[in-house]
């Protein structure tokens, strides 16, 4: 029978793989089960859909349950899992479409006349910072590049989506996961040679898309003053439906964008007669932004609420990317159904 190294695992998985490799289910679930937010988040990376990255993991569990006597002890159980969920992502990706935001797929929008959803393109998805820090809360936290800040931001994403599905499984096992060439070639079945030459292609695609000074992921903790502020000012402007307020907070060159509907829109005045034709408008339905966070950015669930006491009804979910002490991207998902994933109350 299969036996793992003592090296290979982490402290009390070894008997537990043994009985897993008897047949345990629940000791196999012990073994593998501390590991599935992690995994979550990676699949997340490669698919850019929270729910089709659940659906990823359940099936790397299967695929490992199945093929359990096929785990040697060369590497860490970790690993083992990550190369397993790494190829079901690939597998999923055979069969689906690259998930992007409307400023990939068609020209800026008249704000004077937004398009409805055509339900002909499958957006990316924001992920629960919730979820996130459960990853880092767990009982043997991974390396602090598996839950990097920069490299879940909704800016990472769409560009990583611009690579070819095993291109970009090189780039995430490589710069995001830390694994070697080598260890990245083996688990691809291809040439550590092929594997660096995807690696170099992927890296040099990413800086194309990536936001000007983004592409080396760093996060900047110095800015967490300035985002209060810029979120406090944000949310005034909302309360007292002050669009010059809210302009002022905007980047020049800042996008709005509103998935499921292709439309978005470019630029700090356009973004500005959207607000005053749409949210701000006197006849509008009063929005009342509840704080959370996504893709560890700042992020509000919005529910519509006629007045004080009413139902709150659920309506979008907004998440925003603050650069230089200004808004550069506001992303509103014109999804309800995404606010169950952030577990937010609606206002009392």
């Amino acid at each position: 029978m299969t036996t793992v190294s003592a090296g290979s695992v982490a402290r009390g998985e070894g008997e537990l793989w043994s009985r897993a490799l008897r047949g345990d289910g629940d000791a196999f679930a012990a073994a593998t089960g501390r590991y599935r937010r992690e995994l979550e988040v990676h699949s997340y990376r490669m698919l850019g859909s929270a729910e089709d990255a659940e659906d990823v993991v359940q099936e790397t569990f299967l695929r490992a349950w199945r093929r359990r006597e096929t785990f040697r002890g060369k590497a860490t159980l970790r690993a083992w899992l990550y190369g397993i969920a790494t190829n079901a992502s690939l597998d999923l990706l055979e069969r689906r479409s690259r998930r992007l935001l409307p400023q990939l797929v068609s020209e800026p929008t008249d704000p004077d006349a937004i398009p409805e959803s055509t339900g002909e393109v499958t957006w990316l998805e924001p992920y629960p910072d919730r979820l996130l820090d459960l990853v880092v809360s767990g009982e043997e936290p991974p390396d602090e590049a598996i839950v990097a800040l920069e490299t879940v931001e909704l800016a990472f994403l769409v560009a990583i989506q611009q690579l070819p599905p095993r291109q970009r499984a090189v780039l995430i096992l490589r710069d995001v996961i830390g694994w070697s060439a080598r260890e990245t070639a083996a688990m691809l079945e291809m040439s550590v040679v092929a594997s660096n030459s995807a690696l170099q292609r992927g890296r040099e695609t990413l800086r194309d898309h990536l936001p000007e000074r983004r592409d080396d992921w760093r996060s900047s903790p110095a800015a967490d003053s300035r985002e209060r502020e810029v979120l406090a000012r944000y949310m005034d402007a909302w309360k007292r439906t002050d669009v010059d307020a809210l302009a002022a907070l905007l980047k020049e060159d800042a996008h709005l964008t509103m998935p499921p509907s292709p439309a978005w829109v470019f630029g700090r005045d356009a973004i500005a007669r959207f607000f005053t034709n749409y949210p701000f408008r006197p006849t509008a339905r009063p929005h009342v932004h509840v704080p959370t966070r996504a893709n560890r950015q700042p992020a509000y669930a919005v529910f519509l609420q006629d007045e004080p006491g009413a139902p709150a009804e659920p309506f979008a979910l907004e998440v925003l990317r603050i650069e230089d002490g200004l808004i550069a991207e506001i992303h509103y998902f014109l999804q309800p159904e995404l606010l169950g994933r952030f577990a937010v109350a609606p206002p009392a």
